[in-house]
């Protein structure tokens, strides 16, 4: 069984590594797929979120990156999956991620959704809340992967830096 986890990981949190990790264990091949959005304004591009993706993923062979654009259930239907895996934080998720799978069950209707609860030790945690804390100065050290955490705050500063030009 081959089951999506679409996102924009901008960046990835060890909230998303939790969820890649249980789905992992659940389907033979799990695809990681990074929405391309560029209306969204991303800090890194789709290519170094994949770099980041693929660091971090690598001790899970089942587990593949990908990209896409367009619609989701298309892409999952183009990979032969028959599951997309969604994490709920908190019932504001909830009602945004029953929207959308009823929409993608009325588009493709063999693609079943799978909501999967966050850890509660991660349940707080978003990439937007990660790089405001940076940005503001504050500590994200075991919210994302260390190596994660490297490239954020190079880039934090990098921008910071180009800001002040």
């Amino acid at each position: 069984m081959i089951a999506i986890y679409p996102g924009s990981f901008d960046p990835i949190t060890n909230g998303h590594l939790d969820l890649i990790q249980r789905g992992s264990r659940m389907f033979d091949r799990l695809i990681v797929s990074i929405l391309r959005n560029d209306a969204k304004q991303p800090l890194f591009s789709v290519e170094e979120r994949a770099e980041m993706l693929r660091d971090v993923v690598k001790v899970y062979p089942n587990v593949a990156v990908d990209s896409f654009e367009g619609l989701l259930v298309e892409h999952a239907a183009a990979r032969s999956a028959s599951v997309l895996l969604r994490g709920i934080r908190a019932i504001s998720d909830y009602e945004y991620e029953l929207q959308m799978a009823l929409m993608n069950r009325r588009l493709a209707p063999g693609i079943e959704t799978i909501f999967m609860m966050a850890n509660e030790s991660y349940s707080f945690i978003s990439s937007r809340l990660v790089k405001e804390v940076l940005g503001l100065g504050g500590s994200i050290t075991g919210l994302v992967p260390p190596t994660v955490e490297e490239r954020l705050r190079r880039r934090m500063a990098n921008s910071k830096t180009k800001g002040a030009n």
